[in-house]
């Protein structure tokens, strides 16, 4: 099947199923639900969850068991853009082509619309593993809250050294270690949910592990270079950000071409880790094409 039907298949069943946790109820807190609604349905790519089923889907059929942990990360991952386009931190008015959350809401509001997603991806979670009753599955299940609890908190660390190196010259270290923790650890968490879910030996987790590191960082380098050359209109936000915030970035650091010489290795690396699986992993290597050579 084509990669852009796939996707939207996928996509499509994400979204419904995110829509059976939104609250519709009249209360006084009842902005605060629509703060978090407008950002979790706003649209996106929804990669994280995807990931975590495709991952999934390798080693077994039936997504049931994988379905709340993708739920989870997508909630997560909204909460960092929330806080990410904040005053305090990005200032972003526009994301996904709509105003930002604190520019509809309002700050204060935005902030605990965050706050709440981050805190309803744990209820999600523990809802679940209170629901199990296999006791290899429930330690299966508590791995996984240990690893999403640690991922969660990489990428809040990756978030913070961003900001405070922000406007600094940073070696090329530094700047892998900002989206090693920032943008590479949820990636990476997604593709482990998944394959420690579907009860994968050691050995494959740590492959598949190899290659969510990869397009982790692929993933961020892309970013980087759309800010540059993207365009608005598809990007759904303004372009030259992050030069005007004196942002360290891959292009910024090694160069335009040499960041797409980067972006183009680490894609190559990545497909070459599921080599092993054959036509199995069809997907995931596409899904690595499409990070390379996505328009936003």
């Amino acid at each position: 099947m084509e990669l852009k039907k796939q996707l939207k298949q996928y996509q499509n069943i994400i979204d419904e199923e995110l829509t059976k946790y939104i609250k519709k109820e009249t209360c006084p807190e009842e902005k605060w639900q629509q703060s978090m609604e407008y950002s979790l349905m706003a649209g996106g790519k929804r990669l994280r969850p995807i990931l975590v089923l495709s991952t999934y889907q390798l080693f077994q059929e039936d997504t049931k068991i994988a379905m709340p942990y993708a739920v989870a990360i997508e909630m997560v991952h909204n909460f960092s853009l929330i806080h990410d386009d904040l005053p305090g931190i990005d200032n972003d008015d526009f994301r996904h082509g709509k105003p930002t959350n604190h520019k509809q809401f309002g700050e204060s509001t935005a902030i605990l619309a965050g706050d709440g997603l981050l805190n309803q991806g744990y209820e999600v979670i523990s809802q679940t593993l209170a629901k199990t009753t296999n006791p290899e599955e429930i330690q299966r299940q508590i791995r996984v809250l240990g690893e999403f609890s640690h991922a969660v908190s990489r990428m809040l660390a990756g978030e913070y050294v961003d900001t405070e190196w922000e406007g600094k010259q940073i070696s090329s270290l530094e700047l892998e270690y900002i989206h090693n923790n920032k943008t590479a650890a949820l990636l990476k968490l997604c593709v482990r949910m998944g394959a420690i879910l579907a009860k994968a030996p050691e050995n494959d987790i740590e492959k598949l592990t190899h290659y969510a590191e990869k397009i982790g960082l692929a993933f961020q380098i892309k970013d980087d270079i759309l800010s540059v050359e993207g365009d608005e209109k598809i990007l759904g936000k303004p372009v030259g950000n992050d030069e005007k915030k004196q942002k360290c970035t891959y292009v910024s650091l090694y160069g335009l071409e040499e960041a797409k010489g980067k972006l183009n290795q680490l894609t190559e690396k990545a497909i070459q880790e599921l080599e092993p699986y054959g036509e199995k992993a069809e997907f995931l290597k596409q899904l690595a094409i499409y990070i390379q050579t996505r328009n936003k």
